[in-house]
């Protein structure tokens, strides 16, 4: 049987800031992010299937990558644990939605982050093929399973 690959999109703001960097980014800022994500399996083809003839209903991939990574960063501030939750505590209600990660919140390193997730989250007969995450129009980052 033929490999497929599904891509679904996903859109989320979140502010990220970068502890210890030299550059702009070392404050805190937000972007549009623009998430893609690849799934590549083999189409169903038991025939008493509901989902016969699909590599994975997309309704369960939107579920899924909103459970493991949209429903926790939509809207938040992304810092690494490095910071001090006081200094995010200190932001009162700006900061109630915040999320601690440990690594330097950078496009590169929530990739890797999110690759983890997914392959965690995926059904077995479906493998995560690649992410594509884009932190502004001309700028993103991207992750393949071939590499890693």
């Amino acid at each position: 049987m033929a490999k497929i690959r599904l891509t679904k999109e996903f859109r989320f703001e979140m502010a990220h800031a970068l502890w210890n960097y030299d550059g702009l980014c070392r404050n805190i800022h937000g972007h549009s992010y623009i998430l893609q994500v690849t799934v590549i399996g083999e189409p169903i083809s038991d025939q008493d299937n509901t989902k016969l003839g699909m590599v994975m209903d997309f309704g369960d991939l939107k579920a899924i990558v909103n459970r493991e990574i949209v429903k926790d960063l939509d809207h938040s501030i992304v810092v690494s644990n490095m910071v001090s939750p006081e200094i995010i505590k200190q932001m009162g209600q700006m900061g109630e939605r915040h999320f601690l990660v440990d690594y330097q919140p950078t496009c590169e390193n929530m990739l890797i982050d999110f690759a983890q997730r997914l392959k965690n989250a995926l059904p077995k007969e479906v493998s995560l093929f690649s992410l594509k995450l884009h932190e502004t129009a001309n700028s993103f980052a991207e992750w393949y399973a071939e590499d890693n």
